[in-house]
């Protein structure tokens, strides 16, 4: 019995490509759109192809570890060597300078959230435990409250 469907038209060349578009952030929607085919075609090609598969890994790794230095820069803080141009009487003078930039309180909360969520969240969920002695002098009080009220 023969293969059923149509052969496949995905080529090995496919992968450095699809590793390159992935460190710009790629999608599988993205894919599809670049090599002409459907996301569901991108979905069998990663299942059936393991060198696309790594390749699309690799390629969003590195993505996701650029955005992470980025990040994580912001976080600290950081520095970077910057130049600006003069004029003066002898024509444009370059002057190299280290320009500074202070940490930024959103991305350390945004670092610290996603990193350490158990510490940093905005929510933070208790449980209360009573027992049903505690529960009951607490509706007596509360019944007792409301008959002072009403007199």
């Amino acid at each position: 019995m023969g293969k059923r469907g149509p052969a496949s038209s995905f080529k090995p060349d496919f992968c450095n490509l699809a590793r390159k578009f992935c460190i710009l952030g790629a999608t599988n929607e993205n894919l599809a759109e670049l090599f002409e085919v459907s996301v569901a075609t991108i979905s069998n090609w990663l299942r059936d192809f393991p060198e696309f598969k790594e390749a699309v890994s690799q390629g969003r790794t590195v993505a996701d570890a650029d955005v992470a230095e980025k990040l994580y820069a912001r976080a600290i803080g950081y520095e970077r060597e910057a130049s600006r141009y003069f004029q003066t009487p002898d024509g444009p003078q370059e002057v190299k300078y280290t320009q500074h930039y202070a940490p930024d309180t959103a991305a350390c909360m945004f670092w610290l959230r996603n990193r350490r969520r158990d510490l940093w969240r905005d929510k933070i969920e208790v449980e209360h435990h009573a027992s049903d002695e505690l529960l009951a002098l607490l509706d007596a009080a509360g019944e007792r409250l409301a008959n002072a009220k009403r007199d």
